[in-house]
């Protein structure tokens, strides 16, 4: 526990919520790198002459193009539609036309292509029809989660979740409090202070939006202690709502992951492969809350972003909004004057960022932050034998045993790693950076996620396999029982035709002798009343007599 006061300060204008706060278990404090980006105000990027859109820029299934190549398209204009539930749209930045709909690289761990949407820009940035909410209360949660996901906002902080599921808990959980994460831990990265001090308001009428969807009780806005000016912008902005509270927490990497955040101001532990709202709580980045108040109050989809350029190879770091799309050496030019010289370039910060294979890369929308770093001064890191110190154990703010995760990854023990909860681990890289054998921990970690990923897969499709085998057997056995239950019964339908038949026949056969007799008898009939009529009877030859007599 760090604070355990409970109590309002300040003067007339804004008033400051002192809250009884928790501590997770580890954490570091890395070199911050903020000042060298704060130093100017947020710059608008310029336009680009080309516009290249991932259809994959969030979490879930890759959204399909509704436009063509050739298709003339105009800004905020949907040209890919999400294609499931875990899906989100992409809509065009700018006005302009497709030139092509192919793979092209995209900023990833694995360096490889993706289908995107290119879009070559006419100058003009002509708005296609838009239409803002003039009170949201009016609407339902179900009404403001559809504008949200048809807006395209997903999770700005970096995971790029699909918002309006996040704000979808179910009827079944309760969220008490929802979390409005504004402490940005990660070195270097400073889009997010710049927008709580540049538009506080749009922030705070984004939660206030997210909270009405929600039905959340509460709402808490974090802000780390080492962001003066963005807490006093924020306490400002929110004074006028009562449950909003405003709270500094102490600097601490990596503060911002969401489950030690739920920790520090609810003091409730997430359980291990569980989420927070298990436990009434739903935390969302603070660019994502502007992103929906302009999707909801201004009626504009997402199609720009704050985001940082920084890095001992920048000669003027600064942040920038930028449209999505934009190409990242359109805005390293515009940062060193010309084209910079690095060495690494890396998406995200220096903790859990990943290096990038080329700077002719687009922005997307969990595109925070592009740090050019200079490694020549710096000699190259060796690689040591683990001493077994147990410090990562003591950095690790999960409270696994990156040790022993390390020894089964090496190993390629995969079950082992997974009873030692691997998958808890959130990468953020404090053991790695705590490690005195500089050892990267971090990369084993990932390597055995992938590769139990890809054997789950393979699991998958093995067990797929083996379920159509049987349904097929199953298929086979019912239809083999099926023909020979058809077979038996017209067996015995043709069966009683043939003993009908045969009836039939014999009692024609019988009537057709009883005709014959009967026949038979009457001809004999007959013929015996023919001869009775040709033979004279004596009486009759006495009468014959008689009359000859009396002849004269």
């Amino acid at each position: 526990m760090v604070d355990s006061r409970s109590a309002t300060l300040g003067d007339d204008s804004t008033a400051i919520m002192i809250r009884r706060l928790w501590k997770f278990n580890g954490g570091v404090h890395p070199p911050q790198h903020k000042i060298e980006s704060t130093n100017d105000a947020v710059t608008t990027g310029t336009l680009p002459k080309r516009l290249t859109l991932p259809l994959h820029q969030h979490i879930g299934e890759a959204a399909d193009p509704v436009v063509k190549v050739g298709d003339k398209v105009l800004k905020g204009q949907l040209i890919a539609r999400a294609t499931g539930y875990v899906s989100s749209p992409v809509h065009a930045p700018s006005s302009g036309t497709i030139v092509d709909i192919d793979e092209y690289p995209i900023p990833h761990p694995s360096g490889l292509n993706a289908q995107c949407i290119v879009i070559d820009t006419d100058g003009l940035d002509e708005w296609a029809d838009h239409t803002p909410v003039e009170n949201f209360r009016e609407l339902s949660p179900s009404a403001l989660r559809n504008t949200i996901r048809e807006a395209g906002i997903v999770g700005l902080g970096g995971a790029g979740f699909p918002s309006y599921i996040k704000l979808n808990p179910g009827h079944d959980k309760g969220i008490k409090t929802l979390i409005l994460n504004g402490v940005e831990c990660e070195p270097y990265i400073t889009c997010d202070d710049m927008l709580m001090r540049e538009r506080p308001k749009h922030i705070v009428e984004g939660l206030r939006i997210a909270r009405h969807a929600l039905h959340a009780e509460e709402c808490i806005i974090a802000i780390e202690d080492n962001k003066p000016e963005a807490f006093k912008s924020l306490t400002a902005a929110a004074s006028k709502h009562d449950y909003i509270h405003v709270v500094q927490v102490p600097t601490l990497y990596p503060q911002g992951s969401e489950k030690q955040l739920v920790k520090v101001l609810t003091g409730k532990e997430v359980p291990s492969n569980g989420l927070c709202l298990h436990v009434g709580v739903v935390g969302i980045n603070v660019g994502t809350t502007a992103a929906i108040y302009r999707a909801i109050c201004l009626g504009e989809p997402l199609i720009s972003r704050f985001m940082t350029v920084t890095g001992n190879a920048i000669l003027k770091p600064r942040n920038f909004e930028v449209l999505i799309g934009t190409s990242m050496d359109h805005l390293l030019e515009q940062c060193s004057g010309g084209e910079p010289h690095y060495d690494k370039l890396i998406m995200g910060g220096p903790m859990m960022g990943f290096a990038l294979h080329s700077s002719r890369l687009p922005v997307i929308k969990t595109t925070n932050c592009v740090l050019a770093l200079s490694t020549v001064s710096e000699p190259p890191a060796t690689v040591m034998p683990c001493i077994r110190c147990g410090a990562c154990a003591d950095a690790c703010p999960v409270n696994l045993l990156p040790q022993q995760l390390y020894w089964y990854s090496s190993n390629k023990d995969l079950e082992k790693t997974q009873e030692y909860n691997l998958f808890d681990c959130i990468e953020c890289g404090c053991c790695s950076y705590v490690c005195p054998s500089k050892i990267p921990l971090v990369q084993y970690y990932r390597y055995a996620k992938g590769d139990i990923w890809i054997k789950e897969r393979e699991k998958e499709k093995a067990d797929l396999a083996r379920q159509r085998f049987e349904s097929r057997e199953v298929r086979i056995i019912r239809r083999k029982a099926e023909h020979g239950a058809r077979r038996k019964k017209k067996k015995e339908r043709l069966q009683g035709k043939t003993a009908t038949a045969q009836r039939d026949n014999k009692k024609a056969q019988i009537d057709e002798a009883i005709k014959r007799v009967s026949e038979r008898r009457d001809k004999a009939v007959e013929r015996a009343n023919e001869m009775r009529g040709k033979i004279p009877s004596p009486e009759n030859e006495n009468k014959t007599d008689d009359s000859n007599s009396k002849q004269p």
